[in-house]
């Protein structure tokens, strides 16, 4: 077998990897490389296969780095499967869509520029049309359940307590007489996250591609985030102002509206309205609240002990038009907005800010990490002065930045994620992850014992 890593290698962004097994081609991920605008639609644009010839797809779950390039693949020739859990594709059906409407706006936008220049039009990436292909291709499967992708190669999905309906990728494959367990992590997720299940640890795993996200350092707990949030919360509504959070449509914004059912029915906070204000976030939740089934012990005993669905309360609104959003913003009352997008680049979460960044009484809660050059980072660095939409604002709103709701494993879980098989392991590649963050835990992996560990670059293979 070979293992061709073709995206997320020495980087974070943009999965990919192509398995070729008895003479078929088995495709893991197939994300949207996220960087530069043209050095991400070069990449993004070419793959290093011809797509007509995949046997197969599998994909972890449906953030867009690890889903996002499907409506492409498709568009050039795929016809294939594409094996996911239920909840999995159901995200990615309106994840893609959702993209693909942002790159059109995105090149309409550019191409305006481009006519004024005498310049020819753009072509986006995909379209609306083109992501509205991709569905057909699913082929859901409940955790747990195996199932033959392509000849010699049992999979099992297992759940990876990442986001809704993540998963690891369980290869048990027979190749020229010689059985062998390929474990793929996908993204994987913490102990105690609200709403979901603790990640299911490898087993007799021969070889294991670990994603290394956050291999420099740990994370705090869930709890002192939940602790921070409340604290916080309860502090900017007593000043009469107003809680302002960018977040991750999928994902993020279902822990921040399920914590505030818990701190409502708990009395830790008054009963303010929250507004989820993002059209994607909205979709998102409506997905989670049918399935139901995959939250974690803790979520269900909560709604069965007479406390209200965990994504859907009294005090709990989700913004549904244009007019309703603008309408927050001329009122002056004590309220919750979460809103996208989460690192405050793009979406409604700007008009919110431009309303009300200048509010010594307000709070902007910033809740994930933020990448460089963008508004949330600079909000998170303490600038006096942010630009929004051209203009100069003053930033007099109080900013909080809470670390421990990161979706992903720390260093100390990704640690353990790989003791749990390291009996067996045989080789360790390392992916998903920036060379400081590989470099560090690949010392720390080196201090328990392993020693054949892989770090590969970009375009590289392997035979295993």
């Amino acid at each position: 077998m070979r293992i061709h890593f073709l995206g997320a290698a020495q980087t974070v962004t943009g999965a990919q990897f192509l398995l070729e097994v008895n003479s078929h081609t088995l495709l893991l991920e197939c994300g949207l490389y996220q960087g530069k605008r043209e050095e991400s639609y070069r990449r993004n644009q070419t793959f290093a296969f011809d797509p007509r010839q995949i046997s197969a797809a599998i994909l972890s779950h449906a953030h867009i780095d690890h889903s996002g390039n499907l409506p492409n693949l498709v568009k050039q020739g795929y016809a294939g499967p594409i094996y996911t859990t239920p909840a999995t594709a159901a995200l990615t059906d309106i994840m893609v869509r959702d993209s693909a409407h942002v790159l059109e706006a995105d090149v309409n936008y550019v191409n305006k520029k481009r006519r004024k220049r005498g310049e020819p039009p753009l072509e986006p990436l995909y379209t609306v049309a083109d992501a509205e292909k991709v569905a057909p291709l699913f082929h859901p499967i409940p955790y747990q359940q195996p199932f033959e992708p392509i000849p010699g190669v049992q999979a099992t999905l297992v759940d990876a307590g990442h986001i809704l309906g993540s998963a690891a990728i369980v290869l048990d494959i027979e190749e020229q007489g010689h059985r062998f367990r390929l474990w793929f992590s996908g993204d994987i997720g913490r102990e105690r996250l609200p709403l979901l299940r603790d990640p299911v640890l490898p087993e007799a795993a021969d070889f294991l591609m670990m994603e290394c996200t956050y291999g420099d350092h740990p994370h705090h707990d869930p709890e002192e985030a939940y602790e921070r949030l409340r604290e916080v919360t309860v502090r900017t509504l007593k000043r009469g102002g107003k809680v302002i959070i960018p977040a991750f449509a999928v994902g993020r914004t279902q822990e921040l509206v399920y914590c505030y059912n818990r701190m409502l029915q708990a009395g830790e906070i008054p009963p303010v309205p929250i507004y989820v204000d993002s059209p994607l976030a909205v979709a998102a939740s409506r997905i989670f609240q049918h399935f139901t089934d995959l939250f974690d012990e803790e979520t269900r005993a909560f709604v069965q002990s007479g406390g209200h669905p965990a994504l859907n309360y009294p005090q709990l609104h989700y913004v549904q038009s244009v007019e309703e959003s603008r309408a927050l913003n001329d009122r002056m009352d004590p309220m919750i907005i979460i809103s996208a997008s989460g690192m405050a680049e793009a979406g409604r979460i700007l008009h919110h800010l431009k309303h009300n960044i200048q509010n010594p009484r307000n709070t902007i809660v910033i809740v994930s990490w933020q990448a460089p050059d963008t508004l949330g980072r600079r909000l998170v660095e303490g600038a006096p002065v942010v630009r929004i939409f051209g203009e100069l604002f003053d930033r007099r709103a109080e900013v909080v930045a809470i670390d421990g709701f990161s979706a992903h494993a720390g260093q100390d879980m990704l640690l353990r994620y790989a003791q749990a098989s390291q009996p067996s392991i045989q080789k360790l590649f390392l992916v998903h992850g920036e060379p400081n963050a590989a470099g560090a835990l690949t010392e720390k992996l080196k201090e328990i014992g392993f020693r054949d560990i892989h770090y590969p670059a970009k375009d590289s293979s392997i035979d295993l």
